[in-house]
């Protein structure tokens, strides 16, 4: 039966649903575009707070001695940190090498700052909460296609392991991959 012969009312279905199709498509056509500008943005934020924390490193330390409570860490080591952090994972996120690391060490420089300020104002906690919601995204689905590691993971594994995925099976199921 073609769509022609169908009642109306599944001939209305059958319409929505190509449409639900198409837009499905346009959405995953849009996902490589969409992954760069949350990485792209996320570590515009990080990075500018490492350049600022950079510019004036006595009040750096001097917030992450009265302001700041890092917890398990001295106030010079977690400004060295947390600066080093800002400055150094947001390129690696830009340009979507190792990006799930990088995305994880922000995730990491995000949560910290939150739970280090005694006070937090709630537009304050809410852009913590965006920027954590953006690199989860990369978390869980990867940098995306837009990425050097869309390129280099493929090659590197290539290289590493052959051509065989039998190679691949076999380095997964080795004893010293199952060490606890």
């Amino acid at each position: 039966m073609t769509p022609t012969q169908l009642d109306p009312a599944a001939a209305l279905a059958a319409r929505l649903w190509l449409l639900g199709e198409r837009a499905i498509g346009v959405l995953k056509a849009l996902q490589p575009l969409a992954l760069l500008s949350a990485r792209i943005y996320v570590a515009s934020v990080f990075f500018r707070s490492g350049l600022t924390k950079l510019r004036d490193w006595d009040t750096t330390v001097s917030l992450f001695t009265d302001e700041y409570h890092v917890p398990l860490l001295s106030p010079e080591l977690a400004a060295a940190l947390g600066t080093g952090g800002e400055l150094v994972l947001p390129v690696l996120l830009v340009l979507g090498l190792f990006g799930r690391f990088a995305a994880a060490g922000l995730t990491v420089v995000n949560v910290v700052a939150v739970i280090s300020l005694m006070e937090i104002a709630e537009a304050a906690l809410l852009g913590h909460v965006f920027w954590g919601s953006l690199l989860m995204a990369v978390l869980l689905w990867g940098p995306g296609a837009i990425s050097v590691d869309r390129f280099a993971v493929p090659a590197l594994r290539r290289r590493v392991f052959g051509d065989e995925p039998s190679a691949i099976d076999a380095a997964a199921a080795s004893p010293v991959s199952r060490v606890a």
